[in-house]
């Protein structure tokens, strides 16, 4: 057991979890910033992000207000404006900063001007990219501006168990004022099995998502919706959980693959068009914006027509389209078709919808503030209010962006009037022994992502929810006296995590009695005049 001090606790490196240690480091030069990822420092969410990060850019065709009512149009109700106008209001600005540490954003031919695209949900072209590797192109801009910062300590293959609270205090203190405070977080150091006590003046969560709940997924093994589970354990506020974001066009591989190869909706944007396996387009049966609909409508007409058909796919349709174009603009892209032995040129891509993003989690204010004190949150494991019921198409590397530096600028003349706490008790692994079991780990895995994937997917029902919930109940039985009675593990410690937010996103879902955005449920087909977010 090991004890570290810190001033600053970030859990995470993507695209929230480094902006925002960047920007502490300068705020806060004389103090030291901790952040831990439970991989390697480029591993997140962020890395497979393709499409791009939407910004007001071409203010003579665009504005603030047609992004914001794109957004809202697409939030189908739910979305926060004052939250919306923010993070479209400030957004240009994040873009611009991270331009100047060194990001590249591709531009127009023979031009200086950024080549802006458009997708689906979106009345104007505002999506900056690279290519279709525009994720991994801000990643590695941020990780060589965090390394110039000298008071920013990365620290690789550390998983965070659990956040410190008073709860861990036991009677050792009596709190005078009411409510939860955070004071770190206890992490399990994978390369030598220690499980360090980590104290931190202020912590900060940018955990990312949590898409591994699923059988089918385009983020990575990592996203397994640790920070939502840790906050929710410490009774933090979480929200709207059931507006779970499937993307539409994940690459159908027969073999398999986990996380599922994105298509990015950029291609939609680029004039491929959805089509069944006979070559026939069926969007216009769904809604006017054809192919160019909102991510929501588009899975659930693809869902629909397999269904309907009895198929494992659809088809997407990009042979009409510029070759040339088509390379420049997606290499990676065509060569993992081509891998598979498809050429997007002479063959239709096959497709299928695939869990992508998590529209709710950890409730903060447009500061960041968690309902704990001491503990703010940003990225994807939080709910801001920008989504709404379906996130449009390239806001959340924006999102990231806004609320990191937010965060980072509220704790200017806070953070120095809060202390380490004292008195916080080393991890307690008494009575434990190594497992010796792990089947019983990888099959409840597999269990699990087969209880939400066929329960809790895209379309859900009364049914399916109570089953899910009671299958979900007996899962998380089995998996609390596994964790009772072993010895940590990540593998036990990421099921522990995902059981937590398989019942966040059941729960959730069967409160919401009506269909709206990303949750559609057979039994209340229609919407109710206002329904607001489910908070647990």
């Amino acid at each position: 057991m090991t004890r570290t001090k810190t001033d600053i606790l970030v859990l995470g490196s993507g695209i929230a979890g480094l902006t925002f240690a960047i920007k502490a480091s300068r705020l806060f030069p004389d103090r030291q910033i901790l952040v831990l990822t439970k991989t390697v420092e480029g591993e997140s969410n962020t890395r497979y992000a393709q499409g791009g990060v939407a910004a007001v850019w071409d203010l003579e065709k665009d504005n603030f207000e047609k992004h914001i009512a794109d957004t809202l149009d697409a939030g189908d109700g739910l979305c926060k404006t004052d939250i919306v106008r923010i993070v479209v209001e400030e957004g240009p600005e994040r873009v611009r900063e991270i331009i100047g540490w060194g990001a590249h954003f591709d531009k127009e031919k023979g031009s200086t001007e950024y080549d802006l695209a458009r997708e689906g949900g979106h009345s104007e072209q505002r999506i900056l990219h690279y290519k279709d590797l525009t994720g991994w192109e801000m990643q590695r801009t941020l990780m060589e501006e965090a390394k110039k910062c000298p008071n920013i300590t990365v620290s690789e293959h550390c998983f965070a168990l659990d956040l410190i609270t008073q709860h861990h205090l036991g009677r050792m203190v009596i709190r005078v004022t009411p409510g939860i405070e955070c004071y770190g977080c206890y992490a399990l150091n994978k390369q030598n099995g220690d499980i360090d006590t980590i104290l931190a003046r202020v912590t900060v969560l940018c955990t990312g998502g949590a898409g591994q709940v699923y059988k089918s997924t385009t983020n990575p093994v990592i996203a397994t919706g640790d920070g939502v589970a840790m906050a929710y354990r410490a009774k933090g506020r979480v929200e709207g959980m059931e507006f779970i974001q499937f993307h539409p066009t994940s690459l159908y591989n027969p073999a398999g693959d986990n996380p599922s190869f994105l298509v990015s909706e950029a291609v939609r944007g680029f004039g491929g068009i959805l089509k069944t396996a006979e070559g026939e387009e069926f969007m216009q049966h769904y809604d006017p914006r054809l192919s160019l609909a909102p991510r929501d409508i588009v899975a659930r007409a693809i869902d629909s027509e397999m269904k309907k058909r009895g198929t494992e796919c659809m088809y997407l349709d990009c042979r009409h389209l510029n070759k040339e174009d088509f390379l420049a603009h997606f290499p990676t892209i065509y060569e993992k078709c081509k891998s598979i032995g498809i050429d997007p040129m002479e063959n239709m891509i096959p497709i299928v919808p695939a869990c992508h993003y998590t529209c709710g989690g950890v409730l903060v204010d447009e500061y960041g503030h968690t309902s704990i004190h001491r503990l703010y949150a940003a990225g994807e494991c939080t709910s801001t209010g920008l989504h709404g019921a379906n996130r449009l198409a390239s806001n959340s590397l924006l999102e990231g962006m806004v609320f990191a530096h937010r965060v980072a600028h509220d704790l200017v003349g806070k953070l120095d009037a809060w202390e380490l706490q004292e008195g916080i008790p080393d991890w307690n692994a008494e009575g434990t022994t190594d497992p010796q079991e792990m089947v019983l780990i990888t099959q409840g895995l597999k269990e699990l992502r087969e209880i939400m994937s066929y329960y809790v997917g895209i379309v859900r029902s009364n049914v399916r929810l109570k089953r899910a919930l009671d299958r979900l109940f007996l899962l998380y039985q089995e998996t609390e006296e596994l964790y009772k009675t072993t010895t940590i593990s990540p593998q036990l410690m990421e099921l522990r995590n995902l059981i937590t937010v398989a019942y966040l996103i059941t729960r959730s879902a069967s409160h919401r009695r009506e269909s709206r955005g990303l949750h559609y449920t057979t039994d209340y087909p229609e919407q109710l005049p206002f329904v607001e977010y489910s908070v647990l």
